[in-house]
């Protein structure tokens, strides 16, 4: 656990006076059954999203994150590692009933804070299932199998590259504490 909770405030486009607590230190004391293959950092340096995700929100997590990641203004899947559309539109994750209130940009998202240290036990629980399964049926497949980056050409581009399969190595350099997030830091 920390030492000191970190309250974090944001606003960005998608959401307004949203607050939440890191609780626990960047990148460890995950649920046990949760063992991503991929830090969000790593993720946004492949290119996730066709380099269009958590452009207007930077703020809220590390500058380190962002410092190799394959973003742009608008799609463009060239970024992604993969070179392939692996995201649906966000309708469809909303339709599907997959987008939490806390996190209306999806998976990805929830994963960011998750990483950062929030902790919401349901839906926790929720995604980390949801993971769960996807990572079960991409194993199945012969997609992804650790370590992630050397075998990261290998297997299932669509399934390696949506964003579920995701980093057990953990850069000790993304430990930071923030406390003002957002464009508004009043």
């Amino acid at each position: 656990m920390r030492k000191i909770p970190v309250n974090v405030r944001v606003n960005d486009t998608m959401q307004r006076g949203y607050r939440y607590v890191l609780t626990e230190p960047v990148g460890r004391n995950f649920d046990p059954e949760f063992r991503p293959e991929l830090t969000p950092k790593q993720m946004l340096a492949l290119g996730i999203f066709c380099g269009k995700y958590m452009t207007d929100c930077r703020k809220e997590f590390p500058a380190s994150w962002f410092a190799n990641a394959r973003l742009s203004s608008c799609r463009d899947c060239f970024l992604n590692y993969f070179g392939v559309d692996a995201s649906q539109p966000l309708s469809v994750w909303r339709k599907n009933g997959w987008i939490h209130p806390d996190d209306p940009r999806g998976w990805f998202q929830w994963y960011c804070r998750y990483y950062m240290g929030r902790r919401v036990p349901s839906e926790d629980a929720r995604q980390i299932k949801r993971w769960k399964r996807f990572d079960d049926m991409s194993r199945r497949l012969g997609g992804i199998a650790s370590p992630a980056i050397p075998r990261v050409g290998h297997g299932s581009a669509r399934l390696c590259s949506t964003g579920l399969t995701t980093a057990a190595e953990f850069d000790p350099t993304d430990q930071h504490e923030y406390t003002l997030v957002g464009e508004n830091h009043g």
